[in-house]
């Protein structure tokens, strides 16, 4: 573990707001019990930041973020902040952080909790027990390749951008990749469209290049094409997939669709060192901000991977992860839950409730411990 457990609070904008001060006392509650020292402190981004700074990434929220060991962010944008400039929206100050900490791994589970499955569109037989992790290049790639840019080309507008991966890049993401499915189970399917980019043939090329270092793990590859399909054909055929930036943009949509709701899911952004950026998968939601109906899972499974993936204590990220599924296991739900209606032996419940219904969970697994 780390001496300094700096924890930067980033609440940003809509049901941010609500949902991150839940999941905070979710972990004080956690770090005391399995004795993980950390400290908090809190910054502006997004668009709070842009109404009282003029910046959606202050220089004072850039400092605090560069000296701490990991970030717990909410949710950032919304319709207040629409018609500015893309360089100036809330969003910005999201990349901002991205680029400036060098987070270059995000990872995003699809795990679906049990009592779920019914919420889900697909059949519950075929996302029942779903544990798929997707490790998405989040630095490099189309997004950011140059040149790019829209010019005049025979009398007429063309578009155009630059799919452009490095060795270097390709190979670090994939040791990332094969070093998680070292400790899950040990199959890493790697997703290119090989047969047509070559910037693609160079990624299997290095991510198989890295395979004989990881002789306990299975590597297999798959177009990205057929990836999508088989995410909805047969989901639980994969345990970690590894791609690009663009790939793994849409490939993560997908797959976080078979578990029924954004609410529920997580991801973490991680940098070489093990420092990291949490949040939830949902927006803003500005529709229900301020009501009380926002789910707060997603952010307090968040810090459950924080807790695993910066403070090296997975024991406190299984504890979260139990009493989600316990509480669920209750009955108690959220509106964005509750699937067809709420059922019988189900009660739905708002934000605050929710956290206080996992910190009661975690009372009774500190009693049984």
């Amino acid at each position: 573990m780390h001496d300094n457990n700096e924890i930067l609070v980033l609440p940003g904008d809509g049901i941010g707001a609500e949902v991150v001060p839940v999941a905070v006392e979710v972990m004080k509650q956690v770090a005391k019990r399995f004795g993980v020292a950390v400290s908090f402190s809190e910054a502006l981004v997004g668009g709070v930041a842009i109404d009282q700074t003029g910046s959606p990434l202050p220089e004072e929220t850039l400092t605090k973020a560069l000296s701490a060991r990991a970030l717990l962010l909410g949710a950032v944008g919304g319709p207040a902040w629409d018609e500015l400039p893309t360089l100036e929206r809330p969003e910005r100050g999201l990349l901002g952080l991205r680029s400036g900490l060098s987070l270059f791994a995000n990872l995003r589970p699809a795990l679906l909790f049990a009592p779920l499955a019914e919420a889900s569109s697909l059949k519950p037989e075929l996302v029942a027990g779903l544990d798929i992790l997707i490790v998405r290049e989040l630095t490099g790639g189309i997004y950011f390749g140059e040149p790019r840019g829209v010019e005049m080309r025979n009398n007429e507008r063309c578009g155009f951008n630059t799919y452009v991966y490095a060795e270097h890049e390709i190979e670090r993401i994939a040791r990332v990749a094969f070093e998680l499915a070292q400790k899950r189970g040990h199959r890493l399917c790697s997703v290119d469209k090989a047969n047509v980019l070559e910037v693609t043939q160079l990624w299997r090329e290095v991510v198989t290049s890295v395979a004989p270092d990881y002789p306990d793990v299975a590597l297999s590859h798959m177009y990205v094409d057929n990836a999508g399909m088989q995410l909805v054909r047969e989901p639980k055929q994969f345990d970690v997939m590894v791609t690009g930036n663009m790939f793994g943009d849409i490939l993560s949509d997908v797959a976080a669709m078979l578990t029924g709701s954004l609410g529920m899911l997580p991801s973490a952004s991680l940098a070489a060192d093990g420092r990291g950026l949490y949040e939830p998968v949902h927006g803003t939601a500005p529709d229900i901000a301020g009501q009380d109906k926002a789910n707060p899972l997603a952010t307090i499974l968040s810090v459950a991977m924080m807790f695993r993936y910066s403070l090296d204590a997975p024991d406190a990220a299984d504890a979260i992860e139990q009493a989600v599924d316990r509480v669920l296991e209750s009955g108690f739900r959220t509106g964005d839950i509750v699937g067809r209606g709420i059922l019988a032996g189900q009660t739905l419940i708002g934000t605050r409730a929710m956290g206080e219904q996992v910190l009661a969970q975690i009372d009774q697994l500190e009693s049984a411990s």
